[in-house]
């Protein structure tokens, strides 16, 4: 376990990074147009938001967790907070907010002669892109596939399938409580969430 000020402050720069990547996402999505056939735009929980990562944060430096992984986690957290208001603003998932933090992990990883992540994320990227073929986008969109592709780099195969059906079943319940199941829905939230879930509570080592 780290100091008490060690997870002090993680609490505070998970909570700063989650305001920081939600002006990100406000920026990216000022002047974007939503899809007509994509999930209508609502309100971010932007309190829930900040208070999720600083929750992240502070689970990490509890379990005694090193400060150069912490500045890693904070560089994903600012994905999936950014991912999570852009799908839920505008129905996108830019890649900005994929691509670049999962560049940066496989570099990481190819430094750390870890090749983990490259499996891990080919073994998710192949089911996820063939349902987003196969339901044209409606089902999955291609921002969902990479979101799901870096959740599994980042938390292995194992964690994040377990994550992701945890995520599906949850978007069905919220949907049918909604009475929304022939709408389209914002999908990254859930996956993004499940993500942090696994990462602050990991019931696999990552």
């Amino acid at each position: 376990m780290n100091p008490w000020w060690v997870v002090l402050v993680a609490t505070i720069v998970f909570g700063c990074v989650a305001f920081l990547s939600i002006q990100m996402s406000a920026w990216v999505c000022k002047d974007v147009v939503p899809f007509d056939d994509g999930p209508k735009p609502g309100r971010p929980p932007v309190t829930l938001l900040i208070a999720g990562s600083a929750l992240v944060g502070m689970s990490l430096a509890l379990r005694g967790v090193g400060i150069p992984t912490l500045a890693i986690v904070a560089l994903i957290t600012v994905s999936l907070v950014a991912c999570w208001y852009s799908d839920v603003r505008c129905g996108i998932v830019p890649d900005y907010f994929t691509l670049v933090p999962l560049g940066i992990w496989f570099a990481f990883s190819l430094l750390d002669h870890n090749y983990k992540p490259f499996v891990g994320a080919a073994l998710v990227f192949v089911p996820f892109a063939i349902f987003a073929l196969l339901s044209r986008g409606r089902g999955m969109g291609w921002g969902d596939v990479k979101l799901a592709t870096l959740g599994a780099a980042v938390l292995g195969p194992p964690a994040a399938m377990l994550a992701f059906a945890g995520a599906c079943l949850i978007a069905v319940f919220v949907a049918a409580v909604r009475k929304r199941r022939t709408e389209p829905i914002a999908f990254a939230p859930y996956l993004a969430g499940a993500i942090a879930v696994a990462i602050a509570f990991p019931l696999f080592p990552i």
